[in-house]
């Protein structure tokens, strides 16, 4: 299969200036990923990110993706717009490792702001001359289509290849079935030479086999296998003992 080598990965790795941190008491510093943060290598097609909410899967993504130039709510790097700052300062602490091949293309999809991603597209295609930015999306209005639709549309059209891609929770509006189309488009990124950093709580999402899984727990971060992720192993118990478990928890 086509595909980046460990030699061409666009980014290497991380590491925290821990030297340079003002206090692992203070956020985002205190949070289990930063406090145990040195030095974080990155498969050369695709890593996850999993944990459980507020382990800081996404400050991380967020402080990666503003020190590689891109938006903190998104975006390619020519998209410079702000609805609230929001974003913490780790980026300033982070050293980020790049290969020797440069992307082509790139974007930084966080579903927490996509809302404000597709307004600024939307406000951009209002303007007078230029090209149409929608019709890198699909060519259809952003806010013309469901949520789902709207977050499929870019994975599809706006992805080009030989890019680096960092996404957090993706599949925040996608039924399993787009997920699992999700799936395929990310085996396609990666046979055109992409790197995917991608954050998900989804057991089908992280499912791609070339990949390396790390997982965030109280004690810091792991490398763990797909079967080893609390996700997959709580959604397995749920799907073969859906009874008992409704019983536990219905009680």
């Amino acid at each position: 299969m086509n595909g980046l080598s460990k030699m061409d990965a666009y980014l290497r790795s991380i590491a925290l200036r821990r030297e340079e941190v003002p206090s692992f008491r203070e956020y985002p510093f205190h949070l289990p990923v930063v406090a145990d943060l040195e030095q974080l290598e990155f498969h050369p097609r695709v890593t996850y990110i999993v944990g459980e909410n507020g382990m800081g899967k996404s400050t991380l993504l967020e402080a990666i993706a503003v020190a590689l130039g891109f938006n903190p709510e998104g975006g390619t790097l020519n998209f410079n717009f702000s609805t609230a700052e929001t974003h913490s300062e780790l980026h300033e602490y982070i050293r980020l490792v790049r290969g020797v091949r440069k992307p082509r293309d790139g974007f930084f999809f966080r579903a927490e702001s996509y809302y404000n991603l597709a307004t600024e597209i939307g406000r951009l295609d209002e303007g007078v001359g230029g090209p149409s930015v929608v019709g890198s999306y699909g060519g259809r209005p952003l806010h013309m289509m469901s949520h789902g639709e709207s977050f499929f549309a870019a994975f599809m059209n706006r992805f080009r290849g030989r890019g680096l891609y960092i996404m957090d929770e993706p599949e925040a509006a996608l039924s399993p079935y787009r997920q699992m189309a999700m799936l395929s488009r990310i085996h396609q990124l990666v046979s055109e030479y992409s790197q995917l950093i991608i954050s998900t709580h989804s057991p089908i999402i992280m499912a791609y086999p070339d990949s390396v899984i790390y997982q965030l727990t109280p004690e810091g971060i792991r490398e763990a296998t797909l079967e080893e992720t609390d996700h997959f192993m709580i959604m397995k118990e749920f799907m073969n003992g859906r009874e008992r478990m409704l019983r536990e928890l219905l009680e």
